[in-house]
């Protein structure tokens, strides 16, 4: 079983583009690249979906304005949901002791 290559987004977005000339077709791009019809196919797919936020790289996400809107008030929503729940526990176990 072969190993799992890494590739950074330059050479993905690269590697798209000469798929998209005129005259290669995906396959012989892929294997003149030395990987996968499928893992072509897929980032020319990734690409098309979400643009230039296609390969972020290192785990970093290039969100919109909205998306971030959206994660930090995820997040502050679990925060309060948290802090709910230790109150709860916390008037239970005095209520308990009265």
């Amino acid at each position: 079983m072969g190993e799992r290559g890494k590739y950074s987004g330059a050479f993905k977005l690269e590697a798209i583009r000469l798929a998209g000339e005129p005259d290669p077709s995906v396959p012989k791009v892929a294997r003149d690249l030395g990987m996968s019809d499928s893992s072509l196919y897929g980032w020319i797919r990734q690409e098309k979906e979400a643009g230039e936020r296609a390969f972020p790289g290192k785990g970093k996400q290039h969100l919109t304005e909205e998306q971030a809107e959206i994660k930090r008030l995820r997040r502050e929503l679990e925060i309060a949901r948290q802090e709910r729940d230790v109150l709860k526990k916390a008037v239970a176990f005095f209520a308990k002791e009265k």
